[in-house]
Formats: C-alpha cells, structure tokens, sequence
C-alpha cells in the first residue's frame, strides 16, 4: 500500500453526493451534448461530488461501452471541479476493469455497488470488495451497503485489510441499524454517507453520517445544499423544512419498491425542458396522469 491519506477524497464523501443521470437521445443512445450540459448545471450549481454510473444513471441498463464512454465525459466536464466517485460493479473482473478505468482516467475514488448476485455470503461480500480495493490501492474505495444482513464487523475486517476502503455508502432503511452498524464497523474509520438521499440525511447525520447521495440534486441543486448546510450547522429545525419540500417527490421516487426512482427525477428534468423522460426497462416513463404533479414540484423548486 501507498502513502495516500485520502484526505481529500474523504473530504469529498462528506458532501452532496451527486448522482447523475444518464439522458438518452431520441434513438435511445446516451445523449453526450445533453449529459455534458447536465453536468455543468451540477457543477454550477456548487455540487462538488460527482458518482458517475450510480443507480440514479441506470448502472445496470447501460452497456459496458455506455459505462465506460459515461465516465468518461464525467471526468472530462468536472475537470478539477469535482471529486469522481465512480460506480462499478458486476462480476469481478467487470469491475476491477471498470475501477481501472476510472483511475486510468484520472478518478480517485470508486464506489461498489451492492453484489446483485441471488447468494451472498458475509464473507464472500469482503472476498468481493477487497478484490477491488486490492487491485487499485491509489484510490478510495466505497462500498455500496444495500444488504440488511451485513453485520458491522465484516466491514471492519474488510478495512483492516484494504487501507484505500475510506468510505461507506449505506443504504439500508433503518436509522436505528445504521447507528449500530456504523459503531460495530468503527465510526471514525469511514466516512458514512447517508445513501438513501435527503429524506434519510436527517436521521442518519444525527447518528454519524456527514454526507448523503442525491438524485433530486440533478433537479435542484440549491435544495439539496440547504440541507447539507442545515446538517452541517446542527440545525435539524432548518434541516427538516428541507425535508418537508423534497418529501412527496421523494415519495413519488419510493413508490411501489423504487419503481420510479429514475422515472421521477428525469420526469422533472424534461418538464424543465432539461433533457428527455426517456428511461430504460426495467424503468418505464411515468403515465400521463402522474406527470403534472412531478412538474409542478419541479417548477416550485426553480422559482
């Protein structure tokens, strides 16, 4: 192992986490123009973290040339502007190339996605993870914590291994379990981003986290950096009128098991005239009906 500190990357963590999504152009190709723009807006917006290839982007239904061409327009637009925390994921040498690939592009951290396959095993989840960290000791590595039946001290026997293993994205529903997890994995080793975005960022920074993911920021940058910045102050009067304007799209996203969860942000987008509500299966557009609310919300945000 190097002598990085990871300093600045866990600086990094402890932010907005920002989730772009992947636009599509009219022939169902990635539209780059738009993506750039996309980005720019993020970026001038004040958002700093940036995690190409995330669940908000549509990881799972973007070709390994779509990941890849992803990333890097990612990297090219942020330029020294924002920190890349890049996705990767699938079986492992999938992802040790893709981790490769973001440090070959100048990322300095990669996050994990959650190991889909139907049989994990506590101890095969760290065999996993440290295949990765392993094979890019320069750069931060953030696991992707979806998985309720991870018991804290596997994380913490991944990191006494794997130095670069800086952060952790949690993202089980459970304030109460976070707490715990975190202080069974070690509280001060990682940064702890609260991944279920604004409407869990409350009550997982009360018990350790200091930054969250987003995929609302893509829509509403300043809405998501007045929560950071009520967080950061202690103020959870001032944090939760946040969460009372995100909470019915954030509710619109978490209906039906996530079913929307992109749907609803690019529904947003496009009623901006930012970009097109076209997603992938297993994603579908939201029907007709639903989508005048979406845009009334976004409108509201934008005044």
């Amino acid at each position: 192992m190097s002598s990085v500190t990871f300093e600045a990357q866990r600086a990094a963590l402890a932010d907005v986490v920002a989730i772009p999504v992947t636009p599509f152009a009219a022939d169902g190709t990635v539209d780059t123009a738009t993506h750039r723009a996309l980005l720019r807006r993020l970026l001038d917006g004040g958002i700093t973290t940036l995690t190409p290839n995330g669940n908000t982007g549509e990881f799972y239904a973007l070709t390994p040339e779509e990941r890849r061409l992803v990333a890097e327009l990612t990297v090219d637009e942020a330029g020294d502007r924002a920190a890349i925390l890049a996705g990767v994921g699938h079986d492992l040498p999938t992802a040790i190339a893709s981790a490769r690939h973001a440090e070959g592009l100048g990322a300095r951290m990669v996050m994990v996605h959650q190991p889909v396959h139907p049989y994990v095993s506590a101890a095969g989840w760290v065999d996993y993870h440290r295949a990765i960290a392993e094979a890019v000791p320069e750069l931060g590595v953030v696991p992707y914590i979806r998985n309720a039946e991870l018991p804290g001290a596997r994380l913490a026997e991944l990191a006494g291994h794997c130095p670069n293993v800086i952060g952790v994205k949690y993202a089980v529903p459970d304030a109460a379990r976070f707490a715990a997890f975190a202080r069974d994995a070690g509280l001060d080793r990682f940064v702890w981003v609260a991944g279920l975005a604004e409407p869990y960022a409350p009550s997982y920074f009360s018990a350790g986290a200091t930054g969250f993911t987003s995929g609302l920021v893509n829509v509403a940058p300043a809405v998501s950096r007045n929560m950071l910045d009520a967080l950061r102050a202690g103020d959870y009067p001032a944090a939760m009128k946040v969460w009372e304007q995100i909470r019915r799209f954030e509710e619109l996203r978490a209906a039906h098991g996530s079913a929307n969860n992109v749907t609803v942000v690019k529904e947003a987008l496009a009623a901006l005239g930012l970009c097109r509500r076209d997603v992938r299966p297993p994603s579908r557009p939201l029907p007709e009906d639903e989508r005048a609310e979406v845009a009334a919300i976004a409108a509201g945000w934008s005044i």
